[in-house]
């Protein structure tokens, strides 16, 4: 499953849509609009991915499953972090010490 939140597996995902499962059948739909550059250092690596989700529908902070067509289901923790005219911002972030996956 680790190897799925690598850096360049959400670069390739970049402009593409996730669903979030909530209770059934309620699912909302996110796209991922940013991956920020990997930072690397001798001691970790990190970096943020960044979704952005229709002004009509609010998620609150918390884990959340996600499903997409190529990557299958994954659960990130999920932190609103803005909204503008295109529609909510929800950030997850990535920090790991390197060599422990």
């Amino acid at each position: 499953m680790s190897e799925l939140l690598e850096h360049n597996v959400f670069a390739g995902l970049l402009n593409t849509k996730f669903r979030v499962m909530l209770d059934v059948p309620d699912v909302i739909e996110l796209e991922l609009a940013q991956v920020s550059e990997l930072q690397v250092s001798e001691l970790q690596e990190q970096f943020t991915i960044i979704f952005v989700g229709a002004l009509d529908q609010f998620l609150g902070q918390g884990l959340r499953s996600l499903q997409h067509e190529r990557m299958g289901t994954i659960d990130l923790f999920l932190v609103p972090i803005g909204k503008d005219e295109s529609g909510f911002q929800y950030e997850s972030v990535f920090n790991r010490v390197r060599g422990q996956r």
